[in-house]
């Protein structure tokens, strides 16, 4: 395969076992790609439920696969597979694997566009205009070993919500937790809430694209031991108060759609569920929760540790990138400003 074309393109469903198996064996190889994101089966859902996911393959000279990625094309623009909802993005390769971005530009493709790049990727360095944290919880050992790893606020946040536990108990009725719901009519519930959220705060509407309720539907019913969804559920008396659903794979928990019902805000449920699903992740064989990129005040108070992803585009055509890197700084600021006004 020549320089100017090193990558072959197939569509998710054309890959062979071998090609999959492969694409497990890398992913096993480093340990950066253990997000959910990362595993086949999540581009698998997101091909399934209707919006095609390609792949573009970098090979060896012995014809070996060193680097799957896994994307989705509009037009002359790649995006990784699962945007908007990808929380983290890159390669799928070995530690210690380079790559080679600008490869990806190929077969008319002009521009290959992320906004969730984990850090450790090789080769994107150039490319990258912003970087933003990304919180995780260590919950190694349950409640009590996130206590102790916890930050004051963390600790103080979790001892508030057993305190609203109790109260929501004398005042509603039997406080219920179910870390591993399997009722579809609680997903239903879940999305229409989300929905409402958006609609309540002015946020785009993830969901008002049909395939993504497919999307959670699907990864709903996706519990082949090494991936699938995780529906979790908090009832006080016979109302759901709160609820999550996340992505798993192997140990770690993404924490991806959490809800609660606004006539119960007071008790602040949504820190109810955190503590309960901590509590919980031994029994899931969970030892950590990403929280996804951002800097909500809930995150930053419950994070042990963070990572980051960055933002950018892989170009050829230095128009395009200033263009992305006006848009970010404008994000920024606006994203600076209302952190000023609400603390």
């Amino acid at each position: 395969m020549s320089r100017d074309e090193p990558f072959e393109v197939v569509p998710f469903d054309a890959l062979s076992s071998a090609e999959l198996d492969t694409w497990h064996a890398l992913r096993a190889a480093n340990p950066a790609l253990d997000s959910p994101y990362f595993h086949p089966g999540f581009a698998a859902a997101v091909h399934a439920s209707g919006r095609p996911v390609h792949v573009a393959i970098s090979r060896d000279a012995r014809g070996g696969i060193e680097a799957l990625v896994p994307h989705h094309r509009d037009g002359r623009v790649l995006r990784p597979a699962g945007w908007p909802g990808a929380d983290f993005q890159g390669p799928v390769l070995a530690a210690g694997t380079p790559f080679r971005p600008l490869g990806l530009l190929s077969r008319g493709i002009a521009v290959y566009s992320f906004d969730h790049l984990i850090e450790q990727a090789p080769g994107f360095g150039p490319w990258v205009i912003g970087r933003r944290p990304s919180p995780y919880l260590d919950v190694t050992g349950g409640l009590t070993g996130y206590l102790g790893r916890a930050s004051r606020s963390g600790k103080d946040n979790m001892g508030q919500a057993r305190r609203r536990a109790a109260k929501a108990e004398r005042e509603l009725g039997t406080v219920k937790f179910d870390p591993d719901s399997r009722d579809p009519d609680a997903l239903a519930l879940v999305i229409a809430l989300k929905r409402a959220q958006y609609a309540a705060t002015g946020a785009d509407d993830y969901f008002a694209e049909p395939d993504r309720v497919r999307l959670l539907e699907r990864l709903f019913r996706t519990r082949d031991g090494s991936f699938g969804g995780l529906l979790s559920t908090l009832h006080a008396g016979p109302r759901l108060v709160a609820a999550h659903f996340g992505l798993r794979a192997g140990r770690v928990l993404h924490w991806w759609f959490p809800v609660y019902d606004p006539a119960f805000a007071r008790l602040s449920p949504g820190w109810m569920l955190l503590r309960e699903l901590v509590a919980a992740a031994p029994s899931l064989g969970v030892d950590r929760i990403d929280l996804g990129r951002g800097e909500d005040e809930y995150k930053r108070r419950a994070k042990t540790g963070e990572t980051h992803v960055c933002q950018g585009v892989v170009t050829r055509n230095p128009a395009r990138r200033a263009a992305a890197v006006a848009i970010d700084r404008a994000r920024t600021a606006v994203r600076s400003v209302r952190t000023r006004t609400h603390p």
